[in-house]
């Protein structure tokens, strides 16, 4: 047993007894109420999930068992000349609560390279698709094919106690996590440079081996490592994480738990706003004919875009009421290595005048950016310039967060997913506006 391995074990064991008496002695606190309005509104904002992972703090934004993002990347070890830490540190983080050693590190570089290796059979899946199939797709459907390898079903199939369920889902996390680089550089291969495929380094960690496969030099392997650290995890409450939840809640292995997660990412409206303001920049800037405008005329174009009725892209959040620290560590990246960029010189002067014109607009709960203003115009600089495979990226690196959540999920025994919903009458009923029904004729549960 490795000592990741060993450590989680022992991490478990300390928390069992902190559900169980949350669950027998203080089983009937409340913890939030239900609204009308939550409930059409998409449950936005109840409290209704638990993840030790990570928490989106309002004023302070996203931490990771406690760290805010800044001392995750200032304290998590780095490879040798490299400016942002190592992915699977972060995954060793998200997994213990601890921050890992250079020793403990390099042991899951380790095991992430004895498990790259994909099956014959991803390859000729990958091939089989048409040309013209979006990435997202493809990469979905390579992930559920795996299904085949899971340790977890064939465990469960042979009647593993609850209490180990745990175990064959970090076995199963680790194979998947290790293997998605190869899956999503083989389509990217496939899709945009006609086949031809770049092998694994077996010398790399999984940030410089993806950058390697990509073809590209430093410092993308930094761009990327960065890019799977920021994307990794954001609470249990979006499409995305939920989706990874719930599929998982029904006890489907990480195959079919991780696909329904890309899926849910894969919506327009959740993972795919990276693209959106890139586009929404580089349409600017054909307004502008390449120039780079003054602060005058870029106020006057955001107050005409305001006033039209359309938003600014990139600019506010859900939860956040400051600047997304996740934008904040990009753009340092950025003011060093793209300073001369065209398109980070209009995300710069976004960043400078849109807040005010925003607060001043009166409509926006929260005038700052989030991390979309920025990660594309990163990979754009560095020649990744296929807009579909953003949300792969994107996937890759939250598929750490929720492999790390599952592996809690089944370690604690949390249960099936089952809430109970209600008819439009029912809520007209609650609200006042029609006579309550014969209760004797409702449905009993």
């Amino acid at each position: 047993m490795t000592s990741l391995k060993e450590k989680l074990y022992q991490k478990i064991q300390e928390h069992r007894p902190r559900i169980d008496r949350l669950n027998d002695e203080f089983g009937d606190v409340v913890v939030d109420q239900v609204t009308i309005s939550k409930l059409l509104g998409g449950m936005r904002g109840l409290k209704s999930l638990i993840t030790d992972i990570s928490y989106l703090d309002p004023n302070e934004g996203i931490r990771f068992r406690g760290y805010k993002l800044e001392e995750v990347f200032e304290k998590l070890p780095k490879p040798k000349g490299a400016e942002m830490p190592y992915v699977e540190g972060l995954f060793y983080l998200l997994l213990t609560g601890d921050i890992p050693s250079e020793a403990e590190v390099t042991e899951v570089v380790d095991e992430f390279a004895k498990r790259r290796i994909l099956p014959r059979y991803i390859y000729e899946l990958i091939d089989a698709f048409p040309c013209c199939s979006h990435p997202m797709t493809i990469f979905s459907s390579a992930i559920i094919s795996m299904h085949r390898e899971s340790f977890f079903t064939k465990k469960y199939i042979a009647g593993i106690p609850k209490a180990d369920y745990w175990d064959p889902m970090y076995e199963d996390s680790l194979n998947l996590l290790a293997k998605l680089p190869e899956i999503a550089t083989y389509i990217y291969a496939k899709l945009y440079r006609d086949g031809n495929r770049i092998q694994s380094n077996p010398n790399l960690d999984l940030g410089g081996n993806f950058a390697f496969m990509m073809g590209k030099g430093k410092p993308y392997d930094d761009v990327i490592r960065m890019h799977f650290i920021l994307h990794s995890d954001h609470e249990a409450g979006n499409v995305s994480a939920h989706a990874g939840h719930l599929v998982a809640s029904s006890l489907s292995d990480i195959y079919l738990s991780i696909s329904a997660m890309v899926n849910g990412l894969a919506g327009p409206l959740h993972g795919l706003a990276s693209q959106g303001v890139l586009k929404w920049l580089q349409d600017l800037m054909d307004k502008m004919g390449g120039a780079i405008p003054t602060e005058a005329e870029m106020k006057q174009f955001v107050w005409e875009t305001l006033n039209s009725g359309q938003v600014i892209p990139g600019f506010g959040h859900a939860v956040l009421r400051k600047t997304d620290p996740r934008y904040l560590l990009q753009r340092e990246f950025s003011l060093k290595h793209l300073k001369d960029d065209d398109l980070f010189k209009y995300v710069d002067m976004l960043y400078k005048v849109v807040p005010d014109i925003l607060r001043e607009h009166g409509k926006a709960k929260n005038p700052w950016p989030n991390v979309d203003a920025q990660s594309g115009i990163i990979q754009w600089h560095y020649g990744l310039q296929e807009y579909d495979f953003y949300t792969v990226l994107f996937g890759i690196g939250r598929s750490i967060g929720i492999c790390a959540n599952i592996i809690w999920d089944r370690a604690l025994g949390y249960p099936l997913e089952r809430p109970k919903s209600l008819t439009t009458e029912m809520l007209e009923e609650i609200a006042g506006i029609r006579p309550k029904a014969n209760p004797a004729a409702e449905p009993k549960e």
